[in-house]
């Protein structure tokens, strides 16, 4: 098998990710795509939806259709670092002390409602998604690989909640919003309950590997491959250089958030089957990657403005290059 054939293999197992998590999550095309492409650019993403749109079932039938293993934590505000890294502890049968793994130690990592826990344990996830390793008792131990934090928070309620800091959302590749279902998709969601579907039971929902590792490192090696021209560069620098100059924007995208960008539209334009990047694939990703970058003044967020639709007035005046 040539490589062509075998980077061909790897693209239509992670397009078939989609039909195949949709056994079990109905309507969420577009957040799936969102996590396949957090996984090839090796990014982590932040999930936010109100509860009950399945954000928890989505990210367990993406683990088990790419045969990944994944982990959930329930971020609470009692939560300590060494409850997500892993601790030193005594063995009293070996009379050693020896390193316990914590929950970090996965693929897919849900880190549910991370804004209901504190700064510090917050942080403790910042090593783990920048070095893909985590530090302790002085000493580095690196996470297996692909590694990927799926983080969710609920946009509607803050009470008690710990606000994520620049720092930290900047380390997310995408901010990818689910909204409530259509009522056709919401129909769906009732009869397949009604047939007797359990959340709890992927593979009798019929969830099964249909991609896996070996894939994964077949696609992140042609998408590192895929031609961006001149000309696509320079528009998606004008994107984010057009968002500082907003005026209900306190602080714009960062040249991380344009390196973010273009991680993305490099994995769009591979999975869209071609090898360069258009400035459509720049469009289509620009508000997955930059949302969550984009600080807005409190004067602006009174008066109803919003990142998303800071993103649309870039986008309709920064001119497209053809």
């Amino acid at each position: 098998m040539t490589s062509t054939d075998t980077t061909s293999d790897a693209r239509n197992a992670l397009v078939a990710l989609r039909a195949e998590v949709g056994k079990a999550v109905v309507g969420n095309d577009a957040a799936v795509t969102g996590l396949i492409i957090a996984l090839l650019c090796r990014g982590h993403v932040l999930v936010e939806g109100v509860p009950g749109v399945a954000k928890t079932l989505l990210v367990r039938a993406l683990a088990t259709a790419l045969d990944l293993d994944t982990t959930r934590i329930q971020f609470t505000p009692d939560l300590m670092p060494g409850d997500v890294t892993g601790s030193i502890v005594y063995d009293s049968r070996s009379a050693e002390f020896s390193f316990r793994e914590g929950p970090v130690f996965t693929n897919l990592l849900l880190a549910d409602e991370i804004n209901r826990t504190p700064p510090k344990t917050q942080s403790a996830l910042l090593e783990a998604m920048e070095e893909r390793q985590v530090s302790v008792d002085g000493r580095p131990r690196p996470l297996p690989d692909p590694f990927t934090v799926i983080a969710t928070q609920n946009p509607v309620e803050y009470e008690g909640t710990y606000p994520l800091p620049e720092a930290q959302l900047d380390r997310f590749l995408l901010k990818l919003t689910v909204p409530l279902p259509t009522r056709e998709d919401e129909i769906g969601v009732l009869a397949r309950h009604a047939q007797g579907f359990d959340p709890r039971d992927l593979s009798a929902a019929g969830v099964r590997p249909v991609a896996g590792a070996a894939q994964l490192a077949v696609a992140r090696a042609a998408v590192a491959g895929v031609t961006v021209g001149p000309e696509v560069l320079g528009y998606i620098v004008d994107l984010c250089r057009a968002t500082r100059a907003m005026p209900s924007v306190r602080i714009g995208v960062s040249p991380r958030g344009a390196t973010a960008l273009l991680a993305a539209t490099r994995a769009w334009a591979w999975l869209s089957g071609r090898g360069f990047a258009t400035p459509d694939d720049v469009k289509a990703l620009a508000r997955p990657a930059l949302r969550h970058r984009l600080d807005l003044r409190p004067e602006a967020e009174l008066e109803g403005a919003t990142a998303d639709g800071v993103i649309e007035r870039v986008l309709a005046t920064v001119p497209v290059p053809r």
